[in-house]
């Protein structure tokens, strides 16, 4: 996993280098200060999933299976809802403002990089779905309490490139 996660920063400094490069340089179309909201609420579910993917851990290691499957299963809703909220912003922005991957420089790299970061929560929400359908399937216990903290361990990562990303588009790209 570490050297999943190594390979998967590699690859987001190119996007967010590339984002921050041509920021600023369209000079036809809208721009990020002009059609861009700050997805506070969404944000806010997906930094929380982290914390209740690390609670969910903590309880399989303790052999308490009813409070890990409730806590994974609200990891997976919090992360349905940023994803969720990543939709209703592309969609806002390509059919309200007309701002698609072809449209500039802007809508070019700000659908690569949270399209990237998309990509990875999806991603990420089928593995944890697959382990809460392991989980209440019965094959899902403490001895493989390891393998489900490895899975944890890229939530968080998804997470912090949120962070990140957040910060890159939505801060400083305004």
């Amino acid at each position: 996993m570490y050297c999943l996660i190594a390979a998967e920063v590699a690859i987001f400094t190119i996007f967010v280098v590339a984002y921050l490069f041509y920021l600023g340089k369209s000079t036809a179309g809208p721009q990020a200060k002009d059609v861009l909201h700050v997805p506070v609420f969404y944000t806010v579910c997906l930094l929380s999933s982290s914390l209740t993917v690390h609670i969910a851990v903590r309880k399989l290691i303790s052999g308490r299976m009813a409070a890990f499957a409730t806590l994974w299963l609200l990891t997976i809703v919090l992360g349905g809802v940023f994803l969720f909220g990543t939709a209703r912003e592309w969609i806002h922005l390509i059919y309200d403002e007309g701002l698609t991957i072809s449209t500039n420089l802007f809508g070019t790299t700000y659908y690569s990089l949270v399209g990237l970061h998309a990509f990875h929560v999806t991603a990420g929400l089928l593995m944890l779905s697959i382990v809460l359908l392991l989980g209440l399937a019965g094959r899902v216990g403490r001895e493989q309490s390891v393998r489900v903290d490895v899975l944890s361990m890229y939530w968080h990562f998804v997470g912090a490139v949120w962070v990140v990303v957040f910060t890159v588009v939505y801060v400083l790209g305004r």
